[in-house]
């Protein structure tokens, strides 16, 4: 079967130039897993013919899809359903935000999510005086049935009102309650996972992986939130976008 076929007409997809239409059906495809990560796209002469239209329209619609992250192009070999995960280092957004724009599932595997007097690291980081009680989560982060990171989040008490609050994402929590970050600073450093957080990202002991150490303030300049997150090295990149200044 084609996947054509399996999409239905892109006529029932509105009045949208072709190129739209078609980029929409594809990107349907992939959140409902008709097309997995890895998955070849058919060449472009053949998604033409396919859906009947040129293949300029094939080209247009694949460069925008291509541009979101969702498909990569390999010299060669043609145009596949992203397998690994681009984060734009220059935008804020959550883990949950950045999976669901590229038609992955995101979810959550809990270890601890508990609510603690400060310890002195976090009482520097986040300008909190000794003995101020904060929320500290730790989890894995998936994308569809992959583990992609393991997370450790630490938030001041003042953020939320229970660390039952936050459910998929801690950026919608925080949301809720007014005190979502406003700006962040980052740093980004090449570690090695030990056996513990190998086994819970089920890689090999000593793989290679990228450490980003987050501290998120609000429009106040209040520190609101400290996080630390061991992403796989086999499955992200990170991409900023530099300018020369004037």
């Amino acid at each position: 079967m084609s996947l054509a076929s399996e999409l239905g007409p892109l006529d029932a997809l509105g009045r949208a130039p072709l190129y739209q239409r078609l980029q929409l059906a594809l990107r349907g495809a992939i959140e409902r897993q008709l097309l997995k990560p890895e998955d070849a796209l058919p060449p472009e002469r053949d998604l033409a013919s396919d859906f009947d239209v040129s293949r300029i329209t094939v080209r247009k619609a694949l460069d925008g899809l291509v541009a979101d992250g969702l498909l990569t192009r390999r010299h060669g070999a043609g145009t596949f359903v992203a397998g690994r995960v681009e984060k734009q280092f220059s935008k804020l957004t959550s883990f949950s935000e950045d999976m669901a724009s590229r038609g992955r599932v995101p979810r959550s595997e809990w270890l601890s999510k508990v609510e603690s007097l400060v310890s002195p690291d976090e009482s520097l980081t986040l300008g909190l005086s000794p003995g101020s009680r904060v929320f500290r989560f730790s989890r894995i982060r998936f994308a569809d049935q992959m583990p992609m990171a393991i997370e450790e989040s630490t938030v001041p008490s003042f953020a939320l009102g229970s660390a039952d609050e936050v459910e998929a994402s801690l950026y919608e929590a925080l949301d809720i309650r007014g005190h979502r970050p406003a700006r962040a600073l980052q740093r980004l450093r090449a570690v090695l996972f030990d056996a513990e957080q190998a086994r819970l990202l089920r890689i090999e002991q000593g793989a290679p992986g990228l450490l980003i150490e987050r501290r998120g303030y609000l429009e106040d300049g209040r520190a609101v939130e400290m996080t630390r997150s061991w992403y796989r090295g086999d499955a992200y990149d990170f991409v900023a976008e530099l300018n020369a200044q004037a």
